[in-house]
């Protein structure tokens, strides 16, 4: 399980650090690809695989189905870590997420998020009002 919040920065060859705790859940190769709230999302293969497997079953016919899909699909990456912990992002998925040189890296549960710091920070203190109403409003949760 990913959790946590830490800060870095990407290199100019687009480079970033993964935290340490990360590394050993995402495995020796793991996926990166477009996620939602223009941040990036990285799966460990297995948890990759459990998501296409989810997708694939999406109906072909759904405008909806197929316009997700292709999205994340097409910008998913294979990546390994270097020997310094470094993970090499393509430079489409940093255009998209405007990653440019201050990150933020969480863990959210079964996936690692990578955003930039200032989107990051306007998301956060954007759902930070709202998240005991988020809370509320999800069906049988309980904290």
């Amino acid at each position: 399980m990913f959790m946590g919040e830490y800060h870095h920065n990407i290199d100019q060859k687009g480079r970033v650090i993964v935290p340490a705790k990360f590394r050993e859940h995402l495995g020796d190769s793991f996926v990166i690809t477009r996620g939602l709230d223009q941040c990036l999302f990285g799966y460990p293969i297995d948890e990759w695989k459990l998501l296409e497997d989810k997708l694939k079953a999406l109906p072909l016919t759904k405008k909806d189905a197929r316009a997700f899909t292709r999205f994340f699909f097409s910008g998913a990456t294979e990546c390994e870590l270097d020997k310094q912990g470094r993970v090499n992002l393509p430079s489409t998925l940093t255009k998209y997420a405007s990653l440019e040189k201050e990150c933020v890296i969480l863990g959210v549960s079964n996936r690692v998020e990578i955003w930039s710091k200032t989107l990051w920070e306007d998301y956060f203190t954007q759902s930070e009002d709202s998240f005991a109403e988020l809370a509320e409003n999800m069906i049988g949760f309980d904290i």
